[in-house]
């Protein structure tokens, strides 16, 4: 393992107690809301704040140990960082933001420059190597962040939001380029974010961290099939309903039964897509197994369809198109009939 942590630190009313052990080559995401603790954890890997309890270790070197009283000052760590707004020296040219941390280590300037001559040609920025950082665009100045953090091979890099400040267009490009570029790097990354995108495209695996703790792991894709909260549920698109499995039944928490394709039993969550949840201004006649009286509690446009969000028995969101919505004559308040098939229905055990 090149991290290995264990951090407590109080902030506030929240106490953040999160364990993480990154390998070589891992790039782990750490998602969770606003105030969850997440950029807390980062400034106590960096060395930026102090931790009320735990360990840090990389490579084998301790960096943080509350109990035997070391704490590795920042500027000794071997790591490397890019904020969410880049945080170029503004009076420095691109090339020597990027020197600038050999030269912080104890390089010449010329070795200093020459590494950092590299690695801008290596992010597309060797054209603009002479720029100052107000001349730069949002995302050539993200690029340059990355170089300056990548250009001393660190054993550790971290990322805090750092295709936040974006636009739509630009992320896509430079989030793509990250993901080539942490793709050859040989240390450890940990990646603060609140995006799932940017979580499941870039991360080999997932932390989710709510009010300071860690209530999820695993790879991206058992996160976003298999999510363990509401927050972890809405963040994917999925309707997460707790409850009994009864055969192939199973008896809601909160009242209300969902038929299911598969014998199950004992405690379980149910999750629904929102494209599995078919919408009708009266009960559909047949015998659809999932039939369930709703109001329209909300509606958002969502790409090429508007998200319904429906209160009843059973809470679910629903995505119709929009010549749908205005055909159904939907609008917040509008009751519906909301209808998913058994076969639809994912359960896995809580």
């Amino acid at each position: 393992m090149t991290l290995e942590a264990q951090v407590r630190v109080r902030r506030g009313p929240v106490t953040v107690d999160v364990a993480l052990d990154v390998p070589d080559g891992e790039v782990l995401a750490v998602l969770g809301p606003n105030g969850a603790g997440k950029s807390t954890l980062l400034r106590v890997l960096a060395g930026l704040l102090p931790p009320d309890g735990g360990r840090v270790a990389v490579d084998g070197t301790v960096w943080d140990d509350v109990d035997a009283g070391v704490q590795l000052p920042a500027h000794r760590r071997p790591l490397g960082m890019v904020f969410q707004d880049h945080l170029l020296f503004p009076h420095l040219s691109v090339l020597d933001n990027v020197a600038f941390g050999p030269r912080t280590r104890g390089a010449s300037k010329a070795d200093a420059r020459r590494a950092a001559a590299a690695w801008t040609e290596r992010v597309g920025l060797a054209g603009l190597a002479d720029r100052r950082p107000a001349q730069l665009s949002g995302g050539q100045a993200q690029r340059a962040a990355l170089a300056r953090a990548l250009v001393g091979d660190p054993a550790l890099l971290l990322l805090d939001e750092p295709l936040s400040a974006l636009d739509a267009r630009t992320r896509l490009a430079v989030r793509a380029e990250l993901r080539r570029h942490l793709a050859d790097y040989a240390g450890s990354t940990v990646l603060v974010t609140h995006d799932p995108v940017d979580a499941m495209a870039l991360a080999d695996r997932v932390v989710v961290v709510e009010d300071g703790r860690v209530v999820q792991a695993g790879t991206p894709s058992d996160v976003s099939r298999h999510p363990r909260t509401d927050y972890v549920a809405r963040l994917v698109g999925l309707s997460l309903l707790p409850g009994t499995g009864e055969g192939t039944a199973v008896r809601l928490d909160g009242g209300g039964v969902v038929a299911v394709a598969e014998e199950t039993a004992g405690p379980v969550f149910v999750a629904v897509r929102p494209e599995s949840v078919a919408l009708y201004p009266v009960r559909p006649e047949g015998s659809p197994r999932n039939v369930w009286p709703a109001r329209v509690a909300g509606a958002t446009p969502h790409g090429a369809t508007v998200r319904c969000e429906l209160d009843g028995e059973v809470p679910l969101v629903a995505d119709v198109t929009a010549t749908a919505f205005a055909e159904l004559g939907l609008a917040p308040g509008s009751p519906v009939w909301a209808v998913v098939k058994a076969s639809e229905v994912a359960v896995y055990a809580r």
